[in-house]
Order: structure tokens, then sequence, then C-alpha cells
């Protein structure tokens, strides 16, 4: 299924919802096309679309991401930061490890896999001479880990231009 990328009147990813849905809302005057999928018509002289942009502003509250596991590795998409590594074997390493004040927060944990940790230790990575392949960053919402995923795959290139915190 087609999926299409939200943007608010400003600009900021707001969802990811179906081709039918961006559809109708574009019919209802309600968004704007600003991507479009030419291997997927709708009709001969009409494609499929996969950016929208709403007309009128939303406004949002603001929910902060909590740290967790899951989220780690979603932000670091299941990838070792010091060697590459992708596979079920991660854990997750503390840049400045916490026995040295090191704090469970977005910019200080990231996702190593087991050989790495250890390797690593109670060391930072300078110390330990294995740099980050990423920094560590805090996201800006649950929709930037979808959407990274999505262009990561390859589905939808021409996210990118419109995902902020967007990382290669």
């Amino acid at each position: 299924m087609v999926q299409v990328l939200v943007l608010n009147a400003s600009y900021e990813p707001l969802n990811i919802t179906t081709w039918r849905r961006a559809t109708v809302l574009m019919l209802k005057g309600k968004a704007e096309r600003l991507e479009e999928d030419p291997d997927f018509m709708i009709r001969p002289d009409t494609s499929l679309p996969t950016v929208i942009r709403l007309r009128h502003f939303i406004k949002v509250p603001y929910r902060e991401i909590p740290v967790t596991r899951k989220n780690i590795l979603q932000r670091d998409s299941n990838c070792c930061q010091y060697c590459g590594y992708v596979g079920n074997k991660l854990s997750i390493d503390h840049v400045l490890p916490r026995s040295r004040g090191g704090q469970d927060n977005w910019e200080n944990v990231t996702t190593a896999c087991l050989a790495c940790n250890v390797l690593k230790g109670n060391r930072t990575p300078e110390e330990a001479l294995m740099p980050l392949k990423n920094k560590p960053y805090r996201p800006l919402s649950n929709l930037s880990f979808e959407a990274t995923r999505q262009i990561n795959s390859g589905r939808h290139k021409e996210w990118k231009k419109y995902v902020i915190g967007w990382t290669a």
C-alpha cells in the first residue's frame, strides 16, 4: 500500500497516512499535492500522491519521546554505532559511562553490538579509540522514526527534504 507523508501548512511533518485518505483530503480542498509517484496511477492522467500539505495550520501539542531500548534501537536503525553490525545481538551503550556520571538521556546513549560494548568497557569512545558513526541525538517525533525507516528502505526518497533530523 502506498503511504503518504502529511505536512502541516508550515511544512512540518504531521502524519503518515494512506493514499486514499490523502486523496480525500485533496478532493475536499483541505490539502495540496507536493510530490507524486508516477509508478502508481489512480486514473490514466492522475498519479498517487506521496507528500501532501494541509492548507490550514494544525496546532499539535509537543510530546517528548521516552528514552527506551526500543526507541534507541529504532533511532539508530538497529545498527551498531561503532562497527556497523546489523543484527539481533545489540545492546545499549552509554557514551559517557554511568560510573563516570553519564546520564540516561538521548544524547548519551547509543546502540552497540555486544563485542563493541565489551571492548569499549568503562571508557569514552575517544579513550577507547572507537569513534561513533553517528552522534546520538534527540529525535523530534515518533513520525521521524517511521519516515526515516521509509526513506532508508528506498520507498520514499522524496521525503528526505521534508523530514527534519533525517540521517543517512
